[in-house]
């Protein structure tokens, strides 16, 4: 199973469209997670043209959208149990948020955005990831998002790194 994984688009603030490099892997996967700020209904919903979208609402997502998503998302791929969260909020550090959304749940994975920042690590047995932003890189020197390959209950996360949103 392939999962495009993406945050922090904030479309139509900061690109008009999604960009190229991201385009070529949508029209492949067989799922999407966005964790959050989308920004418009329009978003999320070209998104679903190219496959089922779990997403979440993030801080500067629309009414529209926070009526239709959920804040955070316990999503379950066979014996693997996925959360997502945006990770906005007050207090500790962004990854802190993250893992702290599903303290009292059992997750092998904890995929979050709201920092703009790629990440991708271990803490205890949970694997921590931020996909970063495909069309807001803010202070990093490229633009990313995510792809998550998911075999025999097995995760393999890999960042998609480039330099034109376009």
């Amino acid at each position: 199973m392939k999962i495009v994984v993406l945050g922090d688009t904030h479309i139509p603030k900061r690109a008009k469209h999604f960009p190229k490099r991201l385009l070529a892997e949508l029209k492949t996967a067989n799922t999407i997670i966005h964790t959050g700020d989308f920004q418009t209904m329009d978003v999320y919903n070209e998104l679903r043209a190219f496959a089922p979208v779990h997403g979440v609402i993030g801080n500067v997502d629309s009414e529209e959208l926070q009526r239709v998503l959920p804040y955070s998302l316990l999503l379950p791929f066979d014996n693997i149990t996925i959360g997502v969260t945006h990770g906005h909020g007050k207090e500790k550090t962004t990854e802190k948020r993250a893992l702290a959304a599903f303290e009292h749940q059992k997750v092998d994975a904890v995929i979050f955005g709201h920092s703009h920042i790629p990440v991708h690590k271990k803490i205890g047995d949970i694997t921590l990831f931020n996909a970063g932003s495909a069309t807001d890189k803010r202070r990093e020197k490229q633009f990313s998002f995510g792809l998550l390959y998911i075999q025999k209950n097995t995760l393999h996360f890999k960042h998609v790194f480039y330099d034109s949103k376009d």
